[in-house]
């Protein structure tokens, strides 16, 4: 299959390269990261020559602007597109400019998914990548098989475009919420004066178990807060989920708390540039105390 792939970034790269073992043709433009050196795509000169010479369309694109400027945008998508394409879009972005987006491209005779990721790096490179998927059931299953080179847990949400946003806002949501309470708890104990290794190796034998407490519970305490998912991308994931809650009245306080504590993180020296689990540095100097202090004299 031809495949146009744009977005080769942190994500996006090994996205890319596990298609084209797979034996797609890849073409692409490229968006501010260049071509990996061991990925065989031909680089065309805008996302419109792109959609030419594709039968399938697939962005891997930060935030909303960047997606609306590679659809829509002079020698955009749209301009390229022929009828009977597909456009998967799978992106981090808000459910109300997907919806738009989709029936611009539906006009032109074109088919559009939503079909936003959870899974980081670690996810994309081992392409086992949980996908959130919105759109018509036929074009679900026309892209199934490159979904399955890419993940392994994948869902259509419904039929509507922008479902799958509104899930991947979800498990935005959930990771986000979940950051912060493994944050506050291992700063509580370490306060205390226990040892937050012990704590976090007592808690993952019992019911506050997750993963998140796993990993970047280990990522706070060892002080390794390379990115694996910004702060950045994660402060834009929760305005989406409070801008999408304003429109539909629905109440997301700890939420807004989460993405107030992101906002002073983000301030900080690195801040945004950093990974999630450095929420907990806005906790510290909030408690005047820090994990990599504590004694663990308890």
């Amino acid at each position: 299959m031809r495949i146009g792939f744009i977005g080769l970034g942190v994500m996006g790269a090994p996205m890319a390269r596990h298609l084209a073992n797979a034996g797609h043709a890849i073409a692409t433009v490229l968006h501010r990261s260049p071509l990996p050196a061991d990925l065989e795509a031909k680089v065309l000169p805008t996302a419109a020559e792109v959609a030419r010479q594709s039968d399938v369309i697939m962005t891997m694109l930060p935030d909303t602007p960047d997606v609306e400027r590679i659809f829509l945008g002079p020698g955009g998508v749209l301009e390229g597109i022929a009828p009977g394409a597909l456009v998967i879009d799978m992106s981090s972005i808000s459910p109300i400019a997907t919806a738009r987006f989709a029936s611009r491209f539906k006009d032109a005779g074109a088919h559009y998914l939503d079909a936003p990721v959870s899974g980081g790096e670690v996810g994309a490179k081992a392409a086992s990548l949980t996908i959130m998927v919105g759109g018509h059931k036929q074009d679900f299953e026309r892209a199934l098989p490159l979904f399955e080179t890419l993940g392994k847990n994948i869902t259509l949400i419904g039929e509507a475009n922008g479902a799958g946003q509104i899930c991947k806002i979800a498990n935005q949501i959930i990771v986000a919420l979940n950051i912060e309470a493994v944050a506050e708890a291992l700063v509580f104990a370490s306060k205390a004066g226990c040892d937050p290794a012990r704590v976090r190796a007592a808690l993952m034998g019992g019911f506050a178990s997750s993963r998140v407490l796993e990993v970047h519970g280990e990522r706070m305490m060892a002080r390794t807060f390379a990115p694996g998912f910004r702060i950045r991308l994660h402060q834009k994931d929760l305005g989406l989920a409070l801008e999408s809650a304003r429109c539909l009245g629905v109440s997301l306080p700890n939420t807004a708390s989460t993405q107030e504590l992101m906002n002073a993180c983000s301030a900080m020296e690195g801040g945004p540039e950093a990974d999630h689990s450095s929420l907990v540095r806005a906790l510290e100097m909030l408690s005047g105390h820090t994990l990599e202090t504590s004694k663990g004299t308890n």
